[in-house]
Parts: structure tokens; sequence; C-alpha cells
């Protein structure tokens, strides 16, 4: 009963070896990042197998457009979890009591806004992106009714992110597992039994995450060992809620650049037809299992680093920066080793067309070493942002993708034009991707050892 009290506890990461801590912190994240990869996962196999591959290459369009729509809970989640794993460092209850509630109360005003505002602008959003006519009214309906329950998408981010910096990330897994196995229940019931079809897939999605906000809110209400969970601390202050602003506005400014270059290249995919979109969503689903090392390393050095400059052990956030990059590195290595070897048998799980997945696979070949740039990338951002610099991972971000990216793309596009290829080459959007995260490393690396960081805690 100890031990099990123990696992469910609070990490702090302060003490004991760097590489230890990160590790034990990391591995139930990545399990769980992998558990909410199978939402969109999930969706996809479902809906490809059992509506069609313009049901797929619609459910894979919505996407750019809901990660633009929610950057106000990305960077509230990751503002929140700075300050808290900063407060939780630095033994500030007080301090750490009104992180949380006011974090909270934020999550709601946000969700308010964001449903009635993109459940307005979904449609002429897919229509400006050119979709094909097609799959409009599926990809319009899917978001509609992602948009009407977007409150359990966000609670969820902002708790398991308040969770994550008080160290636990095993709670965050448990809730995850749960609500993902209920998510695969619902599409199946929703898709197959009730022929509901893209809105079904939609609506297991929303219930889903309604849950497991629902019990990570259960779960900080009995950690009361460590904060207060009162009334009087959900009146937002001028101090925290600025703070949370401040920390959270540059992340969220960086998923919103990236959500608008993802909708810029969105419209060069769309130009391809359907099948080429279909295949993009395919690599996509498979590059965000490849992703899962890189974000989940990034998240165990942003509380990581929190907690150690809110107890001031600069030397010891060095030491494990450098740690944590290279645990990411080896996983992330052997993650993409593995996709590459059985990458047929993976995308052959979203759809039976044999063209379809050899396309998605020659894609998928061209990502491949750019995995490793990610490690290197998300490891040393998390450190920054840990640290309370949001700012030069939102500028790294922003030359990336608008910078590097876009232009790269629309240009190796028009430099590929030919007879053959009257509208270039596909394969330019993914080696412009490649290029972006290469170089992107390089910068991270420059400018982590600029040293700015240490000037930037709250």
């Amino acid at each position: 009963m100890n031990a099990l009290k123990k696992m469910f506890a609070p990490v702090d990461m302060t003490m004991g070896k760097p590489w230890e801590d990160i590790l034990i912190f990391t591995v139930p994240m990545l399990i769980g990042n992998i558990a909410q990869q199978l939402y969109n996962t999930v969706d996809s196999v479902v809906v490809g197998n059992y509506v069609g591959d313009n049901a797929l290459a619609a459910v894979g369009s919505a996407g750019p457009i809901l990660n633009l729509l929610i950057v106000l809970f990305i960077g509230i989640s990751v503002g929140a979890s700075i300050m808290v794993s900063q407060y939780f460092g630095a033994r500030k209850r007080e301090d750490l009591s009104i992180a949380i509630a006011n974090s909270i109360v934020l999550t709601g005003i946000a969700s308010i806004l964001v449903m009635i505002m993109a459940t307005v602008a979904a449609k002429p959003l897919l229509i400006l992106l050119k979709t094909p006519e097609s799959i409009l009214d599926w990809c319009t309906s899917y978001l509609r009714i992602l948009f009407l329950g977007v409150a359990g998408l966000a609670f969820y981010n902002i708790l398991s992110g308040i969770l994550r910096g008080l160290g636990d990330s095993i709670s965050a897994l448990l809730y995850l597992i749960v609500a993902s196995v209920l998510n695969i229940i619902l599409d199946l019931l929703f898709v197959v039994k009730f022929d509901m079809g893209v809105s079904g897939v939609a609506l297991a999605t929303v219930i889903a995450q309604a849950i497991s906000s629902v019990l990570c809110l259960l779960k900080l209400m009995r950690m009361k060992e460590l904060f207060d969970f009162r009334l009087p601390y959900f009146k937002v202050t001028r101090q925290h809620g600025l703070n949370i602003i401040r920390l959270g506005v540059p992340s969220g400014v960086t998923q919103a650049i990236m959500s608008m270059a993802m909708l810029i290249v969105q419209s060069l995919t769309n130009s391809f037809g359907e099948k080429f979109i279909a295949a993009n969503v395919i690599v996509m689903r498979v590059d965000g299992f490849a992703m899962l090392p890189n974000f989940s390393f990034g998240t165990a050095m942003t509380t990581y680093a929190g907690q150690n400059v809110g107890a001031r052990a600069y030397d010891r956030v060095v030491q494990g920066a450098r740690q944590g990059t290279a645990m990411a590195i080896g996983f992330s290595a052997t993650i993409t080793g593995l996709i590459l070897i059985f990458g047929k048998f993976l995308m052959g799980i979203f759809t039976n067309t044999a063209d379809l997945v050899t396309l998605s696979m020659n894609m998928m070949r061209i990502l491949a070493v750019g995995y490793i740039a990610m490690a290197i990338i998300q490891s040393l951002s998390g450190v920054m942002r840990g640290a309370g610099d949001t700012v030069t991972p939102m500028w790294i971000s922003i030359v990336m993708t608008i910078v590097l990216r876009v232009p790269i793309a629309y240009g190796l596009v028009h430099l590929t034009r030919s007879a053959e290829f009257p509208g270039g080459r596909r394969e330019s959007i993914y080696i412009s991707l490649l290029i972006s995260w290469v170089l992107g490393a390089i910068i991270t690396c420059v400018c982590y050892k600029r040293g700015k960081w240490r000037e930037k805690a709250i």
C-alpha cells in the first residue's frame, strides 16, 4: 500500500541523480503520450477502415485548424506548469495554491471563448484552405463537435500540466489510459454500430477527454499536503495572472505560428488531391508516435528545470540538460528505427489501399533523420521554458516555420515542376520539413549555450 501511494506521490526533482529523476518522470509520461496519440490514431484507423479514404482525409485536414484554435490552452498549460514547478521547487505553498486556482479560472474563460469563435469559424477556414468539396462537410461536422466539447480537452491539458509541474506523471498517465480505452470503445460503438461516421469519432473523443479532465481535477483536490484548494484562491490576481500570461503567451504564439505554417502548407498539400491528403494523414499519425520521446523529454525537462531553478540549483539544471538530451536522442533513434523497419505494417492499419501505403512510407523515410534533430530542439527548449525563458523557443519556432519551412516548401514545389509533375513534386513538402528541423536544432543549441535562460526565473 505504501509503495502504491509513493508511486502516485509528487516527485521532488531537486535531489538525486539528474538522469534518474528525468527518466523516472519521463517513462510514465511517454506511455501517457502514447495513449493520447491513440485518440487521433484510433479515429483515423476506424474512419479509414469503416468509412473510407476520403473520410480519413477529412479527419486529417481538420487537424491544423484544430491546433490553431486551441493555442490559448497551450499557453495557459505551459504557463501554469512552469509556475507550479518553480513554486514547488521553492516550497512556496500559498503562491502554488493561487497559481493552480488561477490557471483553472483562466482555462474556463478560454474554453468559452474558443467554443463560440471556433464553431463559427470552422467552415470558412476550411473553404479558405481550398479543402476539396468531397470532404468539406465531413471536416466541418468533425471540427464543430470537437469545439463544442473543447472544455474537456482544455482542462485535461491544463490539469495534467499542473500534475506534471508537481512531479506527478503517473496519475496523468492512469487517467489518460482510462480515457483512451473508453475512446476506442466509443469509436467502435458510434461508427461501426450506429453508423455515425466522422461525427461519431469526434463525439467519442469529446466524451473521453471530458472524463480524463474530471479525473485529473479529483486528484488535485486530494493533494492537500502540497497546496490549498479553497475558493478565495480562485480570484485571479494581477501577479499570478500576469505570470501565467507572460510565461504562457510565447508558447501559445509558438503553437499558433506552427499551426499557421501547417495551414499554409496544408493548402499546398490539398492541391495534390485527396489521395495525397490521405497519405499525409497517415504519415502524420505515424509521425505522432515518432515524436513522442521528443515531446515527453521536452516536458520532463521543463518540470526538471523549473523545480531546480526554483531551488536555485543552476549547476544541476545544466547537468540534467546534458543527460536528458542524450537520453532523448537515444529513445528517438530507437523508435525511428523501428518505424522504418515496420512502417509499412503500421501504415497498413489505416488503409487497405496498397499504393497509398507505399506513398506514405516513401514520405516517412524522408523525415527519419529529422527526429534526432527534434530530440535536441525539444529537450533544450524544455530547459529554457522551465527556467522561465519561453520567448527564445518562440523565436526559434518562428525561424523554423515562417522563415525556413514555408518558403522552402513552396520554393521546392515551384522548382520541381515539369511535364511529368506540373504541380511540382510532392516530396518537396517533407524535404522542407526535414531541412527546417535540422537547422532548428543548430539554432537551439546556440541559444541554449548563450545561457540567457538563467536570468528568467519568476
